[in-house]
Protein backbone atom coordinates (compact mmCIF):
# COMPACT_ATOMS: atom_id res chain seq x y z
CA UNK A 1 0.00 0.00 0.00
CA UNK A 2 1.33 3.42 -0.99
CA UNK A 3 0.26 6.44 1.05
CA UNK A 4 0.91 10.15 0.43
CA UNK A 5 0.87 12.71 3.24
CA UNK A 6 -1.36 15.65 2.37
CA UNK A 7 -2.62 18.77 4.15
CA UNK A 8 -0.76 20.47 6.97
CA UNK A 9 1.42 17.50 7.83
CA UNK A 10 2.25 17.25 4.12
CA UNK A 11 3.54 20.83 4.19
CA UNK A 12 5.54 20.16 7.35
CA UNK A 13 6.95 17.00 5.76
CA UNK A 14 8.07 18.98 2.72
CA UNK A 15 9.91 21.55 4.85
CA UNK A 16 11.27 18.80 7.09
CA UNK A 17 10.14 20.29 10.38
CA UNK A 18 7.07 20.70 12.56
CA UNK A 19 5.86 24.27 12.04
CA UNK A 20 2.39 24.31 13.65
CA UNK A 21 -0.21 22.28 15.52
CA UNK A 22 -2.35 19.93 13.44
CA UNK A 23 -5.96 18.93 14.00
CA UNK A 24 -5.78 15.92 11.69
CA UNK A 25 -3.63 13.86 9.38
CA UNK A 26 -4.59 13.81 5.69
CA UNK A 27 -3.65 10.74 3.68
CA UNK A 28 -4.14 10.04 -0.02
CA UNK A 29 -4.09 6.46 -1.27
CA UNK A 30 -5.40 4.12 -3.95
CA UNK A 31 -9.13 3.59 -3.43
CA UNK A 32 -8.56 -0.16 -3.75
CA UNK A 33 -6.60 0.01 -0.45
CA UNK A 34 -9.38 1.78 1.47
CA UNK A 35 -10.75 -1.33 3.21
CA UNK A 36 -7.26 -2.45 4.19
CA UNK A 37 -6.27 0.86 5.77
CA UNK A 38 -9.66 1.20 7.49
CA UNK A 39 -9.16 -2.25 9.04
CA UNK A 40 -5.59 -1.43 10.09
CA UNK A 41 -6.75 1.79 11.75
CA UNK A 42 -9.72 0.03 13.40
CA UNK A 43 -7.22 -2.39 14.97
CA UNK A 44 -5.52 0.69 16.44
CA UNK A 45 -8.74 2.08 17.91
CA UNK A 46 -9.91 4.36 15.11
CA UNK A 47 -13.58 4.34 14.15
CA UNK A 48 -15.43 5.78 11.15
CA UNK A 49 -17.27 9.03 11.87
CA UNK A 50 -20.10 9.18 9.34
CA UNK A 51 -21.31 12.53 10.68
CA UNK A 52 -18.39 14.49 9.19
CA UNK A 53 -19.12 15.87 5.73
CA UNK A 54 -18.17 15.30 3.08
CA UNK A 55 -17.86 11.59 3.60
CA UNK A 56 -17.36 8.86 1.05
CA UNK A 57 -16.69 8.76 -1.81
CA UNK A 58 -14.64 11.96 -1.30
CA UNK A 59 -13.07 10.99 2.00
CA UNK A 60 -13.23 8.61 4.93
CA UNK A 61 -12.79 10.26 8.32
CA UNK A 62 -11.71 8.13 11.28
CA UNK A 63 -11.23 9.17 14.91
CA UNK A 64 -9.88 7.57 18.05
CA UNK A 65 -11.02 7.99 21.64
CA UNK A 66 -8.35 10.68 22.20
CA UNK A 67 -9.77 12.86 19.42
CA UNK A 68 -7.07 12.11 16.84
CA UNK A 69 -8.51 12.43 13.35
CA UNK A 70 -7.32 10.94 10.07
CA UNK A 71 -8.87 12.04 6.76
CA UNK A 72 -8.34 9.45 4.06
CA UNK A 73 -8.64 10.65 0.46
CA UNK A 74 -9.26 7.63 -1.81
CA UNK A 75 -7.96 8.00 -5.36
CA UNK A 76 -8.64 6.18 -8.61
CA UNK A 77 -5.54 6.07 -10.81
CA UNK A 78 -5.57 6.32 -14.59
CA UNK A 79 -3.09 4.75 -17.02
CA UNK A 80 -0.80 7.80 -16.78
CA UNK A 81 -0.58 7.56 -12.98
CA UNK A 82 -2.80 10.56 -12.25
CA UNK A 83 -4.90 10.19 -9.12
CA UNK A 84 -8.57 11.16 -9.27
CA UNK A 85 -10.61 11.85 -6.14
CA UNK A 86 -14.34 11.34 -6.62
CA UNK A 87 -15.92 14.35 -4.91
CA UNK A 88 -19.60 13.57 -5.40
CA UNK A 89 -21.80 10.52 -5.18
CA UNK A 90 -23.03 11.11 -8.73
CA UNK A 91 -19.48 10.80 -10.06
CA UNK A 92 -19.74 14.16 -11.85
CA UNK A 93 -17.19 16.01 -9.65
CA UNK A 94 -13.57 14.93 -9.44
CA UNK A 95 -10.33 16.34 -8.07
CA UNK A 96 -7.11 15.63 -9.97
CA UNK A 97 -3.78 14.68 -8.42
CA UNK A 98 -1.36 14.93 -11.39
CA UNK A 99 1.21 12.13 -11.43
CA UNK A 100 4.13 14.57 -11.61
CA UNK A 101 2.97 16.16 -8.33
CA UNK A 102 2.87 12.86 -6.44
CA UNK A 103 6.62 12.26 -6.49
CA UNK A 104 7.61 14.60 -3.66
CA UNK A 105 9.38 13.31 -0.60
CA UNK A 106 9.44 14.75 2.89
CA UNK A 107 10.37 13.90 6.45
CA UNK A 108 8.27 13.58 9.60
CA UNK A 109 10.11 12.81 12.85
CA UNK A 110 13.20 11.65 10.93
CA UNK A 111 11.05 9.27 8.86
CA UNK A 112 11.01 9.71 5.07
CA UNK A 113 7.47 9.94 3.66
CA UNK A 114 5.78 10.38 0.31
CA UNK A 115 3.86 13.61 -0.01
CA UNK A 116 2.27 15.91 -2.54
CA UNK A 117 4.38 18.56 -4.26
CA UNK A 118 4.45 22.11 -2.89
CA UNK A 119 2.56 23.29 -5.99
CA UNK A 120 -0.26 20.79 -5.54
CA UNK A 121 -0.46 21.52 -1.81
CA UNK A 122 -0.89 25.22 -2.64
CA UNK A 123 -3.33 24.63 -5.50
CA UNK A 124 -5.63 22.54 -3.29
CA UNK A 125 -5.91 25.47 -0.86
CA UNK A 126 -7.08 27.92 -3.51
CA UNK A 127 -10.65 26.63 -3.68
CA UNK A 128 -11.96 27.56 -0.25
CA UNK A 129 -11.76 30.21 2.48
CA UNK A 130 -8.55 29.84 4.48
CA UNK A 131 -8.18 29.29 8.15
CA UNK A 132 -5.16 30.76 9.92
CA UNK A 133 -3.52 27.36 9.48
CA UNK A 134 -4.08 27.47 5.72
CA UNK A 135 -2.61 30.95 5.56
CA UNK A 136 0.42 29.74 7.52
CA UNK A 137 0.85 26.81 5.10
CA UNK A 138 0.46 29.01 2.02
CA UNK A 139 3.05 31.50 3.28
CA UNK A 140 5.43 28.67 4.12
CA UNK A 141 4.99 27.09 0.67
CA UNK A 142 5.60 30.46 -1.01
CA UNK A 143 8.67 31.29 1.11
CA UNK A 144 10.34 27.87 1.01
CA UNK A 145 9.36 26.69 -2.47
CA UNK A 146 8.40 29.81 -4.41
CA UNK A 147 4.97 28.49 -5.29
CA UNK A 148 3.81 32.00 -6.19
CA UNK A 149 0.23 31.19 -5.25
CA UNK A 150 -0.40 33.84 -2.60
CA UNK A 151 -3.29 36.08 -3.66
CA UNK A 152 -2.44 39.82 -3.61
CA UNK A 153 -4.06 40.59 -0.21
CA UNK A 154 -1.74 38.05 1.46
CA UNK A 155 1.53 39.22 -0.06
CA UNK A 156 3.88 41.24 2.12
Amino acid sequence: MVVWIDGGWGVDALVGEWTRDHSDLDLALDRRDLEQIAAMLADRGFFHDATIEPGLPARLVVLDSNGHQIDIHPLVFDAEGNGWQQLSESGRAWGRYPAEHMKARGVIADTPVRCLSPELQARFRLGYEWSERDEHDMRLLAERFGTGMLPPPFRR
